[in-house]
């Protein structure tokens, strides 16, 4: 896009880790100037995680993709000077977006009350793992901890019991809903002026990201965890592969028609998307032992493919960066980075008028990188001002990166 839809809308960003930076850097990558604030000395935890990257910066591939196209400042909020700079900047932002526990932004005071005092047309998300109200408001949340919460973990469970799962939907999920509220906080803010709380909840989000299960219990239904029907995964050759038999009619019809059982399709035992619930795994095995016979995972996805069945290999993420509909699409952006040169970073997962929607630059490469230019251009802070407020241990600056 030559120009980005959110052009000249300006954030203050207080997030850390996954669900408020996934959601700021949409907005970044839409245009939008995101100012990231971060801890004098100690910055995003995410500056350290996998995978560290060369150079003084204290930054990894984790930070760099997330927080690309932001700009750093460091600002102590646990101090009065600090807290008043922050008052100060908010008279010219558009957005402020936190995802600290509920109650620390009010001890900061930093808190939507505090700060729409201010700007009274401010949008204002909070992103937190249960939401501001509740008995559990105030507990502190990750992905892992909220999935066990929400009974996705539950319905999750294998023959080994609960277990972990290494996407951390709940904060992808929170990230993209707070991005849809801030946007339209922003559209509705053009037609009347008016700004906007947000109250965005990690658990919520997980519940209705659910597709089955939080439609059928709350209305007397029962949940069914465990491996999805429909939904099969089987081994050829030593490689596995993904198929789906269930979610459209045509689906089941399709399959028993290229395994050469037309007749499937009335028979008792499966003749309806319920029969085939019951008799699963039954079903999967047969599709499984036929599968076998074509003796190479290749033969065997061209036999799904020509039947019209969607179906994948299961791939490696090394496969997956490498994967041509991925290359075509420009799905890993490179980037500058003062330590590495070039550094991959995923793009938004959508493209606007025929052109893919990228980072608008790199991750800050030093906590506070960006804080003398921020004053100045947004305060008009001179020298002698900076020079007061890094006294006061209320900021602290960085050089550039070159």
């Amino acid at each position: 896009m030559e120009q980005g839809m959110l052009d000249g809308v300006c954030v203050l960003d207080f997030t850390r880790v996954l669900a408020g930076p996934h959601c700021t850097r949409m907005l970044s990558d839409l245009g939008a100037r995101v100012i990231k604030v971060e801890r004098p000395g100690e910055g995003d935890e995410m500056r350290r995680a996998p995978l560290k990257l060369p150079g003084d910066g204290d930054q990894s591939t984790y930070f760099a993709r997330r927080n690309a196209g932001k700009q750093s400042i460091a600002i102590d909020l646990s101090i009065p000077d600090g807290q008043t700079l922050v008052a100060s900047l908010v008279r010219h932002v558009d957005v402020v977006v936190e995802n600290f526990v509920p109650g620390v932004a009010s001890k900061l005071g930093i808190d939507y009350e505090s700060l729409s005092a201010v700007k009274p047309d401010i949008i204002y998300c909070s992103i937190s793992g249960y939401g501001q109200t509740g008995p559990e408001a105030r507990q502190g949340a990750f992905a892992h901890v909220v999935a066990a919460a929400s009974g996705i973990m539950h319905l999750d469970s294998d023959d080994g019991g609960p277990r972990s799962s290494h996407l951390q939907a709940a904060d992808v999920l929170a990230g993209t809903n707070a991005f849809g509220g801030i946007v339209s906080a922003l559209y509705r803010r053009s037609r009347t002026g008016q700004g906007a709380y947000i109250d965005v909840s990690m658990l919520e989000s997980l519940i209705a990201g659910e597709d089955i299960a939080f439609g059928a219990v709350p209305n007397g239904g029962e949940s069914v965890g465990g491996a999805r029907p429909g939904m099969g995964v089987s081994n050829v050759g030593g490689r596995f592969i993904a198929w789906q038999s269930g979610g459209a009619p045509t689906l089941w019809p399709r399959l028993c028609a290229a395994m050469g059982r037309p007749e499937l399709q009335h028979n008792a035992d499966f003749a309806t998307a319920e029969a085939r619930r019951e008799r699963w795994h039954a079903l999967r095995q047969m599709v499984s032992d036929w599968l076998a016979t074509y003796g190479t995972p290749e033969a065997a996805l061209a036999a799904l493919r020509e039947a019209r069945i969607p179906c994948a290999p299961v791939l490696t993420p090394e496969e997956v960066v490498a994967a041509p509909q991925l290359v075509a699409r420009g799905t890993f952006q490179e980037v500058s980075h003062a330590g590495n040169g070039r550094v991959k970073v995923t793009t938004s997962p959508y493209w606007i008028d025929g052109e893919p929607v990228q980072a608008t630059g790199p991750a800050p490469y030093l906590i506070g990188e960006h804080t003398t230019d921020v004053l100045r251009e947004l305060l008009g802070a001179s020298n002698e001002d900076i020079e007061a407020l890094i006294a006061a241990g209320a900021i602290a600056v960085a050089p550039p990166a070159t």
